[in-house]
């Protein structure tokens, strides 16, 4: 597991809980079913083998990576590359975030929701000020994050007290060196990709991946060559390798990092992806939380999934078909689909009406106790 994540080079995190957090996904696609306590456990280990910070997103990411991002958080310390309403702390706010960091020094970790006065209006993205300084200290580098709560709320404290001081001790490498180091690790993460993709997978800005490709090029870990229907550039990195074959299935989470870049997935699949949770309901074309479904190595299908855990049920709201999709596609989806609820111990599945894409599919499928059976 903790090779997994280390190939990957990071997994997304995010709060959509309708399935399953996303940071647990990718191993599963990749590795089939484990337990999600063991990730838990890794992600918590002292010393620290993995930390959290802004890598694509929100990430949960090697520790060796720390000081790659250094570059990152002394942006963030200016002001530069945060959000708009997190900028303020980096300026005429500075000197209420360095009480809520003092407070965090005396008093040891903190949430949001632990200082008094806090309580922000209700709505998810509606935060309180003191959480907006929070996120601010963090994305500077000056709090780090000890592990999120079950109600997946970040806790925060000093970074010598969460990170090993092995790696704090480490020099700052110089911002193109770092994000050359990221760039590399991209290459090796994707195999073949465009500058786009390149730096799209540390969220690396367009201005600042140029030199650092260059480099890489030029050093012999990018090859540069030309892949048929691709109109841009690519590389190719030089420890890539084809794969032995392509035969396998999996459920992918949107916040895959084989599909989170989503030019890149329209270039490599032809399926054109686009996450529809920020959509009005009624405008929705293929549902809230949908998981692409990859055959064969081609993106064949799409569902939307809901794990019901009060009924122990994952329901499939909607489904849809790919064009050419082979016929073997329906009865290789719902073997996966059985594989997943039984991972998300879920005893039954429930295929609802409007998701029928075959016949057969038209039904409630209850599986007993799938974790036993």
């Amino acid at each position: 597991m903790r090779k997994g994540v280390e190939k990957l080079g990071l997994l997304q995190i995010d709060s959509v809980n309708i399935l399953v957090r996303a940071h647990y996904m990718p191993l599963y696609s990749r590795l089939g079913s484990y337990e999600p306590a063991l990730l838990d456990a890794l992600s918590a280990a002292r010393p620290k083998r993995f930390f959290e910070y802004w890598g694509h997103e929100a990430s949960m990411l090697p520790i060796d990576c720390q000081p790659l991002l250094r570059w990152r958080m002394n942006r963030a310390l200016r002001g530069q590359g945060v959000w708009r309403q997190l900028e303020p702390f980096a300026g005429e706010k500075r000197g209420e975030a360095d009480a809520l960091l003092a407070r965090i020094e005396a008093e040891g970790p903190l949430a949001a929701s632990d200082i008094a006065g806090s309580r922000a209006a209700k709505g998810m993205w509606v935060w309180s000020a003191a959480k907006h300084a929070l996120e601010w200290l963090f994305w500077a580098g000056l709090v780090a994050s000890t592990h999120r709560r079950g109600s997946f709320e970040r806790v925060y404290d000093l970074p010598e007290r969460v990170l090993p001081r092995a790696i704090l001790q480490l020099p700052t490498p110089s911002g193109v060196d770092a994000r050359r180091a990221l760039i590399e690790r991209s290459g090796r993460a994707l195999g073949i990709a465009t500058v786009d993709d390149l730096r799209d997978y540390y969220r690396i800005p367009a201005p600042d991946a140029r030199l650092p490709i260059e480099q890489l090029v030029e050093e012999g870990t990018l090859i540069p060559v030309r892949v048929r229907g691709w109109q841009q550039q690519a590389y190719l990195h030089k420890e890539a390798r084809a794969g032995r074959k392509l035969e396998g299935a999996a459920l992918l989470s949107p916040f895959d990092p084989l599909i989170w870049h989503r030019p890149r997935t329209e270039r490599v699949f032809g399926f054109r992806y686009r996450l529809e949770i920020y959509t009005p309901a009624h405008k929705r074309e293929h549902g809230y939380y949908v998981l692409p479904f990859l055959l064969d190595g081609a993106l064949v299908a799409r569902v939307d999934l809901k794990a019901e855990r009060k009924t122990g049920t994952l329901l499939v709201l909607r489904a849809h078909l790919e064009p050419g999709a082979p016929q073997c596609t329906v009865e290789r989806l719902m073997g996966e689909l059985r594989l997943m609820a039984s991972w998300l111990g879920l005893s039954n599945l429930t295929i609802l009406p409007a998701a029928a894409v075959h016949p057969l599919c038209c039904e409630q499928v209850c599986f007993g106790n799938i974790r036993n059976s």
